[in-house]
């Protein structure tokens, strides 16, 4: 299976390339793009520093190159507008975000580092009952568990204010009752009123401080609320067994980390040569192509294998 994984990933950085072209200057260079990213998913695949993958014994028959760049060639290429560009072709092709999906599930996943790391980027943050340095992932997938949209932050980051600015407004086409469910902490007026009416986006979660809101000043306070937020207050008073039948669902996002995390080659640490913002997002990145072209390939021999 690692043949063909290797094989698909390969055509896609070499088609993304294609599509890219050079831009670097006006001169060709001595190694191509599509070369430099494959050598960055090899290394990121077997959880190796940049270092490792400038090293001819570091490839074998699966992916074997001619040639190899210097360490600061590389690490300098990996950087360049191009590679990114090339990286970010074969994330979109993979997550099938053209696709238009019934469901999406949002959450986010702490990517904590030592408490005594030197990282700048690292920020403090609450993570499951205590405080840890470092980053998080947070991530949208839809009904097929691809992950169609996701950001690395800081530690310290609102999962409000990323799904405000960086999630909602990216997601992919949802059909017409499609809806999209996160856990409380997305529980928010001006996420319903800024995003979810102008996007027409029906977002699902259970209602936070609801009981708070009773006494003599709760229908103002119904009326203040936007008209999404005001219908799942509705929903969660006089549905409940539908709505926890539905809201079940949201376990979907829960398999997903888990499989991204206990793969083989997954997202399981930030290891120690990992750290600042732009190189743990390059490297999360990676690991989510690896995580949703081994759903591609999967589901192609599923397809192949006769009833």
């Amino acid at each position: 299976m690692d043949r063909e994984l290797w094989t698909s990933i390969l055509r896609a950085v070499q088609r993304a390339a294609a599509r890219v072209g050079w831009n670097g200057g006006r001169r060709k260079p001595v190694y191509a793009n599509w070369l430099i990213v494959a050598m960055y998913i090899w290394s990121v695949w077997h959880d190796r520093p940049l270092s490792w993958a400038c090293r001819r014994g570091s490839y074998h028959a699966l992916f074997r190159p001619r040639t190899l760049p210097s360490i600061s060639q590389f690490t300098r290429r990996v950087k360049s507008a191009d590679c990114q560009r090339i990286l970010q072709l074969v994330n979109d092709r993979f997550a099938q975000r053209g696709m238009m999906t019934e469901a999406v599930y949002i959450d986010g996943k702490p990517l904590p580092v030592s408490p005594v790391s030197k990282d700048r980027d690292a920020k403090r943050g609450k993570i499951s009952g205590a405080f840890a340095r470092g980053y998080k992932l947070y991530a949208a997938a839809n009904a097929t568990r691809r992950i169609v949209c996701w950001s690395v932050m800081g530690l310290n980051e609102d999962e409000k204010t990323v799904a405000r600015h960086a999630l909602l407004p990216n997601l992919p086409p949802l059909s017409r009752d499609g809806l999209v469910l996160t856990d409380s902490h997305y529980d928010s007026a001006p996420l319903h009123q800024q995003v979810c009416e102008p996007l027409d986006v029906r977002l699902v979660h259970p209602l936070r401080g609801q009981n708070r809101a009773g006494g003599k000043n709760r229908w103002w306070k119904l009326r203040k609320m936007p008209a999404s937020r005001r219908a799942l207050v509705h929903l969660w008073a006089n549905h409940l067994p539908l709505m926890r039948f539905v809201f079940k669902a949201r376990q979907q996002i829960e398999r997903v980390f888990g499989v991204l995390t206990c793969t083989g080659g997954g997202l399981t640490h930030l290891p120690a040569w990992v750290r600042g913002l732009e190189r743990v997002r390059r490297w999360v990145g990676v690991k989510i192509v690896l995580y949703n072209a081994r759903l591609e390939l999967a589901a192609r021999l599923q397809a192949q294998t006769p009833a």
